[in-house]
Order: C-alpha cells, then structure tokens, then sequence
C-alpha cells in the first residue's frame, strides 16, 4: 500500500486541476554569477514577447534579492513571501508590466525566502497549479549561483538559458552550472546568450570558448542564441527604472531583444499529454523532493 500526505493530495488535485489549459513555454534564464545582466535579458525578453502578441508572465524567482520589480519602477505591495504564508493567492500578488505582461514578485533581503523547506517549495508549486490565467510563456529569471532554488527551477523548464558575458569569471561560473545541471539533474540542452558583447564576433567567440570546454568534458549541446550588443542605451533604460524596449525601441539592445523574442517564438515546444503548465509543476515537486519519487 502506497501511503500519500495531503500535501501530495493537493499538489495532485492542483496539477489535474491545470490539465485542460493551453500550452505553456517555460523558459528559464540563469547565468551562473551575479551581474551578467540576467535579469535585464528576463525583463526585456518578456516585454519583446509580450509586445509581440504573447501572455506572458514573468517569475522573480530569486527569492530573496528579488529585483524585477524595482527595475521597472513598479511598486509591489505583495509578494511571494505573502503566498507561502496564505496571506494572499498568487494571482492577488500579481502586478502588470509593460506591454501587458505580467510579474510575480519576489520578497528583496528575506533570508528566509532563499531558505525554503520541502513543504514551502511546495505550496508555491501547488499555488501556481492554481493560477486561473491564461498564459503562453512563463519566464522564469533565477537566483545567481548554483544553489538548490537555480537548480530546481533550470531542470523543470523546458529551455534554459545561460547568459554570460566578457568576463573570465562568468564563462567560469557558466560552466559550473551547466555542469551541475548536466552531470547531477540529467539536463542536455541549454542555450547560450552573450551579453553586452562590443561585436557580433565577440560573441561568437565567448560561445566557443565555453563549448570548447563542454565539448571535453561534458555530454550537452549548446545553442548559440544570439547576442545583446554593449549600448549606453542600455544603461540609461536602468536609471529611468524602464525596460529598454519600451524606452528606447530603435536602440540595439532593443532590437537585439525583439529578434531574440522572435527567435524564441520559434522554438519547439515538448508535446507533453494534457498541456505544459502542469508539466513544469510535476517537474518542480520532484526536483524540491530530491529525486524522491512521489505517487501522485
């Protein structure tokens, strides 16, 4: 006899509840260290898609320096932090961004948020297997790092990408997790995206440099997805707390996102049996269950 917790009742009910909804893309983007420029390629991506005709819905998943909000100038009075306490549903903490997506905030400086139990992990999941929107694209823009949270939400989605950019230390860090990724949780396919790059040819040579390296010592293909090209543009899109495809949408930065958007669009999406949403979910109660085997 197979004996199952409630808490896996209702992450089963949560998941049979979702079975009928459209197909979900679910991309998620890492970069391995801090200051990549992760969070900008999430934001500018989800706006590009969402200008584009997409539902898409942006989830701040660095659960405790959570900034995609304080990026756009927007004001969130709830968050994640209020959802795992049963304060309020996840679509009451839901806040609109430009060009109609929409952002699920993340606490800023809760250390409790980057340290979350098995049972926490999974009313968030069991939370967003309720969500009564409709969506196309989940994005989802992870913690820096490495930790259990960046694993667990980069193993569950179905693209992954890994930004990176001219530095030493992130070509470092970026195989470090695609390592992780690769060899501990049994993911095969990321995408490489070279930020900030001064050329087109230095971004093509930060994508060698870091195949070079997989192509010896680890068994992964890597698509080269493109590059965002160095632009001051950029830059002063960030002091004005605006994306810089709603700010300044001739610029490169701008242009390189709306055919990085365009790109993903194209992307196959897994024909998995009664929808992709719930997929991700039944993805995530694994990982945050360490490889337990739940009976749902």
């Amino acid at each position: 006899m197979t004996f199952i917790s409630d808490a896996q009742n209702d992450q089963a009910s949560g998941l049979r509840r979702i079975v009928q909804r459209r197909p979900v893309s679910v991309i998620a983007i890492t970069g391995g260290k801090g200051g990549v420029g992760k969070t900008n390629v999430s934001v500018n991506l989800s706006v590009a898609m969402a200008a584009a005709g997409k539902k898409v819905i942006l989830l701040d998943a660095d659960l405790a320096l959570a900034n995609v909000d304080v990026l756009l100038g927007l004001r969130a009075h709830y968050n994640l932090s209020h959802v795992l306490s049963g304060e309020r549903l996840l679509e009451e903490v839901i806040i609109d961004g430009p060009a109609g997506m929409r952002i699920v905030p993340a606490s800023s400086g809760n250390k409790d948020m980057s340290e979350l139990s098995t049972a926490e992990h999974a009313g968030l999941i069991r939370a967003f297997s309720e969500l009564g929107q409709d969506i196309d694209v989940l994005m989802i823009d992870t913690a820096a790092g490495i930790s259990n949270c960046v694993t667990a939400y980069t193993r569950a989605a179905q693209e992954v990408i890994v930004v990176v950019c001219d530095e030493p230390a992130s070509i470092t860090d970026a195989y470090a997790l695609i390592k992780v990724l690769n060899r501990d949780h049994g993911v095969f396919r990321f995408r490489i995206l070279a930020n900030m790059a001064h050329s087109v040819q230095e971004g093509r040579e930060l994508f060698n440099k870091l195949m070079k390296v997989t192509d010896r010592f680890l068994d992964v293909t890597l698509d080269y997805m493109g590059v965002v090209p160095y632009d001051e543009y950029l830059r002063k899109s960030v002091q004005k707390q605006k994306c810089v495809v709603e700010a300044y949408p001739r610029s490169k930065a701008a242009l390189a996102f709306k055919n990085l958007a365009s790109k993903a669009d194209n992307w196959p999406v897994p024909k998995v049996a009664g929808g992709h949403l719930e997929f991700f979910v039944e993805r995530l109660i694994h990982a945050n269950h360490d490889g337990k085997v739940i009976t749902l």
